[in-house]
């Protein structure tokens, strides 16, 4: 960066947040592409003949600085942005798109790189450099590098547009979540709320300089509000103004830019030789075709819908017996939902949330991962950070030695993106025989702590910490040569497995006993809570699986046909859902112009992927579960052939030398009481 040398002279080289002026960001890129212009320029230009080293190599190890400099941009446009950090990702964002087309459409770069893939078999390669020779060669002929020189010219006309609309969409859908604010002052609308979230709403409301109590669409402060308010013409308010984000005919209206998304890459795919862009995207994936996504979604569609029909009929008949509700709505989903569950089993979120102090479910998932892998988590202050509420960690293996460097960030706020993620500052490597270590970060979004309660979680925002967890050992416990395979540089569908593999510990009464402890008392979860946990942990499932199946094959629906047809977003969103829909449409709503996860993020032609991932995990638990879930041998075995591997070889490959052969559905469908 302009005024900050690199590699940054801080502890352990950690971004030096602090020091980094906004100002800086746009002459610190400028200076890092063409840096990395001159590395590459460097690789064409060696007389010498082409090797795996003084090409595969030297490419995979190019742009080090830009890559940091725009893993700490592109994190804090997520995490921590304002107008003007937007303002700089709408103009850096063609340039790293034109370099990024500059090298896979370098001619004389590519005639190396084949020079190489053409002689593979005589070149005595290890797997993992095999592989990294693979990927470049797919790198730059999947995008564009045998085109011609008019077609290379569309490609990044397309690539650029792109780039930039994307980040509309995300700005769209931010500047619309904090558009809205349901204010409420007349006590009697807050019955049926928990403590926690009327305190919360209160203490925002003072805040913003107001009387009474605010609500908004971030979702530690909507998802008690829908769940809980007894005042079904609020709830439906809210839930509204959550559906049509972005579907308001206003300045942030993503309508266009949903369909301008999905016709570009389209066009983008037809040009590279491919018929759709799922069919682009999905030769690099284990399902390996468009054909193959769908039936595996629809297979468990027909599975699911049975229950999820029962279900919706068990949730609509209790709401008619208790409040005497004709139709269930998409607001009165949660609402009944929770009440149903209380019924069922005596059990509801807020009997449970004494027990989920944040910062010992934190801890407990040190404990699990230190159990597990051996990992030590020491918070420390001598690491800098872009928010005062960010933690920072050095994890250090059982030798002492230092595994990664860890960052949490936990709360909402204005700049912050809703939902949960994993993210890196920092890739490991190894470097002139140096273990370069990861810096890895997750961030979520829970209710703060207030004036009289620290932040307690929901069970549902267990599993997700649990889950960004699990994604984050996957960073962590890195341990590859080259970068562009290292952590979760993994294919997309096998990307979940760790995440969600993890999850399962919550469920266990093994581990919950290491965590789930009263904030007051001390006292440990009842095992009557966890039975119910676990009795519970199926409620509604057919209606949950039903509900991710229909966000996969919408995402199917946009890419793997031709979008040009699509005139009203609306209807084709509807038309997608028609063999997963149970609520009556809301006609004010859509969701595909806030579907940031296809729109904005890398799941385009991949939501489906939670759901392969699934399978995985079931099976891979199911693994564990035969031989304790604390295993050290299993454990081994998983952080030795999964968790450390990255993008090293096939999937499948590692999956089988994990568990001794390939998944089997039938743990997943009987964990979800589907079989």
């Amino acid at each position: 960066m302009k005024n900050i040398s690199y590699p940054f002279d801080t502890p352990h080289h950690t971004a030096p947040f602090s020091k980094i002026k906004t100002a800086h960001y746009k002459p610190a890129f400028e200076d890092a592409i063409e840096a990395a212009r001159h590395e590459i320029d460097a690789i064409v230009a060696n007389p010498e003949l082409p090797t795996f080293k003084n090409t595969i190599e030297a490419l995979d190890f190019s742009g080090e600085a830009l890559d940091r400099i725009s893993n700490i941009f592109f994190n804090l446009n997520s995490a921590e942005t304002n107008d003007e950090i937007q303002q700089i990702a709408q103009e850096v964002s063609p340039l790293l798109t034109a370099f990024g087309n500059d090298i896979t459409l370098n001619e004389e770069l590519f005639k190396k790189i084949k020079f190489i893939h053409d002689q593979k078999d005589t070149l005595n390669l290890n797997t993992e450099q095999a592989t990294l020779l693979d990927k470049k060669f797919k790198g730059f002929s999947r995008n564009g590098a045998l085109l011609s020189e008019d077609k290379k010219a569309k490609l990044r006309e397309i690539d650029s547009e792109l780039a930039s609309i994307k980040l509309t969409f995300g700005e769209n859908v931010l500047a619309e979540t904090h558009d809205y604010a349901l204010h409420i002052t007349n006590p009697e609308d807050l019955k049926g709320l928990p403590e926690g979230a009327i305190e919360a709403a209160k203490q925002l409301a003072e805040s913003r300089n107001h009387e009474g109590w605010i609500f908004t669409l971030d979702t530690p402060s909507y998802l008690p509000f829908v769940t809980y308010a007894d005042n079904r013409e609020l709830r439906k308010q809210i839930a509204i103004a959550a559906g049509r984000k972005a579907f308001r005919n206003n300045d942030f209206d993503n309508s266009k830019n949903t369909l301008r998304i999905a016709q570009l890459r389209h066009e983008r795919a037809n040009l590279l030789g491919y018929k759709t862009h799922a069919d682009f995207v999905l030769e690099e994936r284990m399902a390996q075709t468009p054909e193959k996504v769908k039936s595996f979604l629809n297979e468990l569609l027909a599975k699911a819908k049975p229950a999820a029909t029962r279900e919706f009929t068990q949730l609509s008949n209790f709401a008619k017996e208790l409040h005497g509700i004709d139709t269930l709505e998409k607001w009165d989903s949660a609402y009944y939902a929770e009440k149903l569950k209380q019924q069922l089993f005596n059990l509801d979120d807020e009997q449970l949330k004494p027990y989920f102090k944040l910062e010992n479910v934190l801890d407990g998932a040190f404990q699990v991962a230190n159990k597990l892998f051996g990992l030590t988590f020491h918070e420390v202050s001598t690491i800098d950070k872009y928010h005062e509420e960010v933690q920072t960690f050095e994890v250090t293996d059982e030798n002492g030695n230092l595994t990664a460097i860890f960052y949490a960030d936990f709360f909402p706020r204005k700049g912050k993106r809703n939902g949960a993620w994993m993210t890196s500052y920092k890739s490991q490597s190894i470097k002139n025989g140096v273990n370069e270590r990861p810096h890895v970060s997750i961030v979520c979004n829970f209710t703060k702590p207030t004036a009289t309660k620290p932040s307690l979680l929901t069970f549902n925002e267990v599993t997700t910490l649990f889950h960004e967890f699990g994604h984050a050992l996957h960073g962590m416990l890195a341990n590859t040569t080259y970068p562009s395979l290292s952590g979760t540089s993994v294919y997309w569908d096998f990307v979940e497995l760790p995440s969600q593999v993890m999850e399962n510990w919550c469920y266990e009464p093994e581990a919950l006993a290491i965590f789930a402890r009263h904030y007051e008392t001390g006292a440990v979860i009842p095992q009557e809570y966890v039975n119910k946990i676990r009795e519970s942990a199926s409620f509604l499932e057919g209606m949950a699986t039903l509900r991710q199946l229909s966000f996969g094959l919408l995402d199917m629906a946009f890419h793997s046909a031709d979008p040009s047809g699509i005139s009203d977003i609306k209807a084709f969103e509807k038309s997608a859902f028609e063999n997963t829909t149970l609520f009556p449409d809301v006609a004010e709503n859509c969701m595909s112009v806030s579907f940031s996860h296809i729109f904005n993020g890398g799941y385009s032609s991949g939501y489906y992927s939670y759901k392969w991932a699934e399978v995985l995990d079931a099976d891979a638990f199911a693994y564990f579960n035969e031989n304790g879930i604390f295993n050290r041998e299993i454990a081994d075995k998983f952080k030795d052939n999964i968790l450390s591997k990255g993008g090293t070889e096939h999937p499948m490959t590692l999956y089988k030398r994990f568990r001794g052969q390939e998944p089997s559905p039938d743990a997943l469908l009987k964990r979800a009481g589907l079989l």
